[in-house]
């Protein structure tokens, strides 16, 4: 039957009509930040009650009843952090947001995990990043620490979270394990604590099934970050045979717990900021020390920025919170994460590789790197390159990169196939070779990946080699007919050089939230890191790998984030009256630019000299942290203090401080106590000023000064004396060009203050003229 065209154009008009009417108006979930709670020490089920009938009064005179309020509502943040998530409407969020008492209204926006595991380690004690001998006996192991992440969950059968050699759970904690599913988290006296939160990404993504609801690790990324950061000690720990050792994380006897947060990617998206500032509240509540959190978001307003947020909050009540950096290096501008109140971290690489030679018949023997099986023959194997396996309805682009149905079995198959990086990950690369037959695969970075390779569970025989090497293959198969090749069984080696070097996806400063905050704030191991796994999945995934693995090597600054906390928890082991920032103080001033090699450490994008924008401070050195002689402390009035410099009023500020608080009448973003300097537009001269505390014994400082280039730098005074523990010093240092239009790009330098034993260094960055 046909309708006249007039009847389906008035059909469309009431149709459109009707879905703008508010009945059909588009709800989305949003945070609304209040501030902080005023509870007192002991908070009862009635204060939890209150808190959560003042949340659904508050909205139900935005949306008209009690009823509505209550079903809108997600989540209320009612022990540290004030507010709550709810599903609105845009013009109702718009309203809300007007209101004098809110802080802020921003869309539960979501976050992805900082491993680059699916796309594109336990510590060595002899690579020099911690000495048993030691930090770690002499903070007993971490044993007082309670470290927490949040992440994809835990596999709590994994021998990292035995209870052996492990005290009684401490008397301050009020955490639980949620283990009243059948697939729950049962709790021992190492692992703690387990709690799930999904609430906001239900809201945004749609339902999860009932066995999603539970702390269990499915994915494998939380096992393996939470038993780098507090994993016990594991004879015998190994992948697939190869880097046989003692497995044990960076406090091996501190007790972990963890919140989990993240969920099946949608949309790129895996972990939500609801759920986040939900677990942050939680997690202080329960009474961590340590929050080591390997994920992040797009750079934003540290109020619309449910991570920072909760970090804020965490730091206030004395825990230290350690980010990843992020994985979207080599571009600068990238770093996530960027509050001055959370360690930020970047990847680098440690001493280990795990070997594997690439072999042309012309003679060339490339070294490369993998974690997968051996060619099941030694002999020379035909090459091919993806291109060259084009199926017939496949680009040359995307056979090149042996992307999915691009290649062709009867061209690859018994062949080695030589695939490009990026776009697609790299043993996926590996397994669309497999499905056509190939007896190998040989993995050529790219130029942005440059010389950073990293050792996969391939799903068949394979290599990862340089971009330089890589060019030499396929130079090589485009010269002859009849290009063979061979690659090596890998092998684990120890003592390599250069190392530590900067991982090319590591993201990179300037910091574009907030420029004069150097970020980030320090790097360490990242790279091909050994740690436990869950037996949910296989190493890679694949509905076909059936193969499980207690422990598997992963990449990312989600891997070194949690070597970060590790080193944390000796800390706050050994310092219990440290503040959160003066750890940080400790870890950056503490931590070195120089590779194994005595040169200075090099980018992994390009192999040229690395910036204070990839590795912020350095590399950390947790043993030299332990006894730093100077820090650059901060309280909670500093951090409001530096939000009001950054363009933040009192009315904004007070509903989450400790009190009445009201903006400076003068302060300056440049002399936030930071224990980096940076001059984000130098025109002619400007100075800033600084404190140091000290934490030591007595003596006397001077300042040492490695100059940006064309910058002349002065401290006053140059010579500081300490005659008792915790004195504090404030000094001048002065910039000024030392002639017009020195340069219109960054420069570099750093600040020293040493006693003979201690040395105390700060990076220096300036810019001239305009942003970064």
């Amino acid at each position: 039957m046909r309708f006249p065209r007039v009847s389906i154009l008035l059909l469309l008009i009431i149709l459109f009509s009707l879905f703008q009417s508010p009945a059909f108006a588009i709800k989305k979930s949003y945070v609304v930040y209040l501030g902080s709670h005023a509870h007192g020490p002991q908070i009862s089920k009635v204060d939890l009650d209150a808190v959560a009938d003042s949340h659904q009064e508050f909205l139900a005179s935005y949306l008209g009843s009690s009823e509505k309020a209550r079903d809108a509502i997600i989540y209320s943040y009612d022990r540290h952090i004030n507010g709550f998530a709810a599903m609105l409407e845009e013009e109702e969020a718009a309203e809300i947001a007007r209101h004098p008492n809110v802080v802020s209204v921003f869309l539960n926006q979501g976050r992805k995990l900082h491993t680059t595991h699916s796309w594109d380690f336990m510590l060595l004690e002899k690579d020099g990043v911690v000495d048993p001998s030691s930090l770690w006996k002499r903070a007993r192991f971490g044993e007082d620490s309670i470290i927490a992440n949040l992440d994809t969950g835990v596999w709590p059968e994994s021998l990292s979270f035995s209870e052996e050699g492990i005290g009684p759970v401490p008397s301050k904690w009020k955490g639980t394990c949620e283990n009243d599913t059948a697939v729950g988290v049962p709790c021992n006296r190492k692992l703690i604590g387990a709690r799930y939160f999904n609430r906001g990404y239900i809201a945004y993504a749609g339902g999860l099934t009932s066995s999603d609801n539970s702390a269990r690790d499915k994915d494998g990324h939380g096992t393996h970050t939470l038993s780098t950061a507090g994993g016990n000690f594991v004879p015998g720990a190994n992948v697939f045979g190869l880097g046989n050792g003692t497995a044990k994380g960076g406090s091996p006897k501190a007790r972990v717990a963890s919140y989990k947060v993240c969920w099946p990617p949608v949309n790129g998206s895996e972990c939500f900021d609801a759920d986040i500032m939900k677990a942050f509240d939680m997690a202080i509540h329960d009474g961590v020390d340590v929050l080591s959190v390997s994920l992040g978001g797009e750079p934003t307003d540290y109020f619309n920025d449910g991570l920072a947020i909760g970090a804020f909050h965490a730091v206030k009540n004395g825990i230290s919170v350690v980010c990843s950096a992020g994985n979207s290096g080599p571009m600068d501008g990238t770093v996530t994460n960027n509050a001055p109140w959370i360690i930020t971290v970047g990847a680098s690489t440690l001493d280990r590789e795990f070997e594997t030679f690439v072999e042309l018949r012309n003679g060339k023997r490339l070294q490369g790197t993998s974690l997968s099986s051996p060619l099941p023959e030694k002999k020379f194997y035909p090459l091919i390159t993806g291109e060259q396996a084009k199926a017939a309805n496949a680009s040359a682009a995307d056979a090149l990169l042996c992307k999915p149905k691009s290649l062709d079995h009867e061209k690859a198959k018994g062949k080695v196939v030589v695939c490009l990086r990026g776009e697609t990950g790299r043993m996926d690369k590996g397994y669309q070779a497999a499905l056509v037959g190939a007896a190998g695969m040989i993995l050529c970075n790219d130029k942005a990946s440059g010389n950073e390779i990293i050792a996969d569970p391939h799903v068949l025989p394979a290599a990862q080699i340089t971009y330089t090497d890589g060019l030499a293959v396929f130079a090589y198969i485009n010269s002859t007919d009849h290009a063979l090749g061979y690659i090596s069984a890998p092998t684990a080696k120890l003592g390599t050089k250069p190392a530590p070097s900067i991982a090319a996806f590591s993201s990179r400063g300037p910091n574009t939230v907030t420029p004069e905050i150097l970020k980030p704030d320090i790097t360490a191991p990242g790279v091909n890191i050994i740690a436990a796994f869950s037996e949910a999945i296989s190493p890679t995934d694949f509905d076909f790998d059936k193969r499980k693995s207690p422990f598997i090597t992963e990449s990312g600054t989600s891997m070194s984030c949690p070597h970060v906390a590790g080193a944390v928890g000796l800390l706050k082991t050994l310092h219990p009256d440290w503040s959160p920032a003066a750890i940080r103080s400790a870890i950056m001033t503490t931590a070195r630019t120089r590779a194994n090699t005595m040169t200075p450490m090099v980018d992994g994008r390009d192999g040229l000299e690395a910036t204070p924008f990839s590795y912020g401070s350095g590399h950390i050195r947790p043993n030299r942290a332990q006894d730093p002689g100077l820090v650059y402390d901060l309280s909670i009035n500093d951090y409001l203090d530096f939000l009001c410099a950054s363009g933040y009023n009192s009315t904004m500020i007070e509903p989450f401080s400790d009190g009445p608080y009201k903006c400076p009448e003068s302060t300056s973003i440049f002399d936030f106590n930071n224990p980096s300097i940076t001059i984000r537009q130098l025109r002619n001269s400007m100075s800033v000023i600084r404190k140091v505390k000290n934490v030591g014994l007595t003596g006397t400082y001077a300042a040492h000064v490695r100059e940006p280039y064309g910058i002349l730098v002065s401290v006053e005074p140059s010579i500081l004396t300490f005659e008792n523990k915790g004195d504090e010093k404030s000094f001048k240092v002065t910039f000024e060009a030392k002639w017009d239009g020195v340069t219109e790009d960054h420069e570099f330098g750093t600040l020293t203050w040493t006693d003979g034993r201690h040395y105390v260094r700060s990076p220096i960055v300036v810019a001239f003229g305009g942003d970064y």
